[in-house]
């Protein structure tokens, strides 16, 4: 059941002529980039890479094909996130972390914000169908279309489920790189969307606890804010329990081998661990803190360790 906004001054006129701005400073073409949020797009598509080299290892590597790819999907993301920026341009100012962001300050205007995003969604797209398969281009949109209109159009400002749902655009990635090698959507493939799904919860629930005024200043509905921190730290929990036993699947449908099964059981029960942690903590922040951080450790190297089990099996098959 979807939850309504405490406030609904949030959702703004979206005409976009009406756009009162305190500054008006002329972009530069670090704006240009920043408002594709390259930081989120370069561990998306270290994800991508990744479910490319587990599904090619080295036989079935290509280079042209891995670089239209990551291209095809930087592109799309970049889009996406271009969009997000151009819609949020009336909640940005009201939040600490995000007030300074160009379109907010007017560097970048609302219009040329939509069709930039429109434009790199539309290239990255036939780059994926035309340089990849057009199964890896249905994929992008998938996740491109969750995220702008059915979390940022839609669930980000009505519902605490806005970062669930959310987490389905960010599985993508892995997904997409695999079928770029196989052009089908197998078990491993699924698990590699599962895996990616079942970390996102934990990953945003930690950033929303510590950014829980920003979210509540601007009226955005997350569970922090709405159904407060031993509820969020209740859920975070349980989508950790569900992360590991997902994780460990890539080595029986053999995707992936030995090496990668240790790590993730390791990185696993280390993340289980911090999780009970925070039903003893009282120092709720500083939990948030490290749950975030160890999100961003533990999905860097899981992902880095598929890539080292590809080669030490290949090295292996060598010998």
């Amino acid at each position: 059941m979807v939850e309504r906004s405490m406030t609904q001054q949030t959702t703004a006129d979206r005409i976009i002529t009406a756009e009162p701005f305190t500054k008006v400073n002329k972009a530069t073409w670090r704006d240009y980039i920043e408002i594709t949020k390259p930081g989120i797009n370069k561990s998306n598509l270290f994800a991508t890479f990744a479910g490319y080299f587990l599904a090619a290892g080295f036989t079935a590597f290509n280079f042209v094909t891995l670089l239209f790819t990551l291209l095809g999907t930087a592109l799309v993301i970049a889009g996406g996130c271009t969009l997000n920026n151009f819609y949020d341009r009336d909640i940005d100012p009201l939040m600490q972390r995000t007030r300074t962001r160009s379109v907010p300050e007017g560097r970048i205007k609302p219009t040329v914000a939509l069709w930039y995003g429109i434009i790199l969604t539309i290239i990255g797209l036939v780059v994926l169908a035309v340089g990849v398969n057009p199964l890896s281009a249905i994929l992008s949109f998938i996740g491109f279309f969750v995220y702008v209109f059915i979390y940022t159009m839609w669930l980000k400002r009505t519902s605490t489920l806005n970062t669930v749902v959310g987490g389905f655009s960010g599985a993508f990635p892995p997904v997409i790189g695999w079928v770029a090698v196989t052009n089908n959507l197998d078990l491993s493939a699924w698990i590699l969307f599962t895996i990616l799904f079942m970390w996102q919860p934990p990953h945003f629930f930690a950033l929303a606890m510590r950014k829980v005024e920003d979210y509540r200043a601007a009226g955005i509905p997350m569970l922090p804010v709405i159904k407060g921190f031993a509820e969020t730290k209740k859920q975070t929990f349980i989508f950790v329990l569900l992360l590991v036993p997902a994780s460990v699947l890539l080595f029986f449908t053999g995707a992936a081998g030995w090496f990668y099964l240790m790590i993730a059981i390791l990185l696993g029960g280390i993340y289980i661990a911090l999780a009970l942690k925070g039903f003893r903590s009282s120092e709720d922040d500083e939990w948030a803190k490290r749950m975030f951080f160890y999100s961003l450790i533990y999905l860097t190297t899981l992902l880095l360790a598929m890539i080292v089990d590809v080669v030490i099996r290949g090295f292996i098959q060598l010998m």
